[in-house]
């Protein structure tokens, strides 16, 4: 019988507390699972070959180039700055399932950078909504923040988009998008972090 649920103790808490308590505890916990680490500063340099990359001011223009050099960090530095979903994904060349990530369905102004070093790596002026259920984007910020190499894992050809400075792994580019560029930047949410836009 359902009686004793929702019974009322004799110090005058529900029974069903205790029933709810252990199940929202556990939900708690795996939100703290997630580390919101600060975005590293975008000009930082680290100890691999140098390139170049653009930074950008508060309101998503473009300030100036700068020389850096790429962020190399082994698997267990970044396991410790990553959650594990963001480890698997841009460490690991992983893909998030498809309308799940935190950033398919934002369409707040702001500038989306990557989760692991902090590049500015695409802008909201460029998002489009491409019905794929990942962010989608007709132009990287700046064509120096991203590299794209071949990919030919699972039989087919497509083109990788890495972030310029730490190589992390941020989806696909496909020419299948909207004018100008006719460019679908197909990005993984898990290897953004994005930043809105300050007024």
């Amino acid at each position: 019988m359902l009686e004793g649920f929702s019974a009322v103790r004799q110090d005058g808490v529900p029974r069903r507390v205790f029933l709810i308590a252990p199940v929202a505890f556990a939900g708690l916990a795996a939100l703290g699972l997630r580390k919101e680490h600060p975005i590293p500063e975008a000009r930082s340099s680290g100890s691999g070959a140098a390139v170049d990359i653009v930074v950008f001011s508060d309101n998503g223009r473009k300030r100036e180039t700068v020389h850096v050099n790429k962020i190399k960090k082994s698997d267990a530095e970044w396991m410790s700055e990553l959650t594990r979903e963001e480890f698997a994904v841009a460490r690991k060349k992983g893909t998030e399932r498809a309308f799940t990530g935190q950033y398919w369905d934002n369409h707040e102004p702001g500038m989306y950078r990557c989760v692991c070093c902090g590049t500015e790596l695409f802008r909201s002026d460029e998002k489009f909504e491409s019905g794929s259920g990942w962010p989608s984007f007709t132009a990287p910020a700046a064509d120096e923040n991203v590299a794209t190499q071949k990919d030919d894992s699972y039989f087919i050809e497509r083109t990788e988009v890495l972030c310029s400075k730490c190589d992390a792994h941020l989806g696909h580019v496909f020419p299948d998008g909207p004018g100008p560029t006719g460019a679908r930047y197909c990005i993984n949410s898990a290897s953004l972090r994005f930043e809105p836009k300050k007024s």
